[in-house]
């Protein structure tokens, strides 16, 4: 059972996150543009959130949580169709 959050895992999940947050502002939704702002606004805030909780506090449990949240803000957005994007190993779409 892996329980831990390592640093390693939390660099991926920075790296991942950020990597999605770059896709998903080049793909709004140009028809529903200001649902799409605020779907990738609440990412943007989770992923800020993240980088002060293991920069500042040095908290990276509350780190790792933030990273999750904004993906999640951003795999919403890519399911319901705010973002326009076709990458599965990033986004749960298909």
């Amino acid at each position: 059972m892996n329980n831990t959050i390592t640093q390693e895992k939390l660099n991926s999940y920075f790296s991942i996150t950020k990597e999605a947050l770059a896709k998903a502002k080049e793909a709004f939704d140009t028809s529903r543009q200001e649902q799409a702002e605020d779907f990738f606004d609440m990412a943007t805030r989770y992923y800020t959130d993240a980088r002060y909780f293991v920069d500042t506090k040095e908290d990276m449990v509350l780190a790792f949580a933030a990273l999750n949240y904004a993906h999640g803000w951003l795999d919403a957005g890519a399911r319901i169709g705010l973002f326009k994007v076709t990458d599965n190993r990033l986004f749960t779409v298909d």
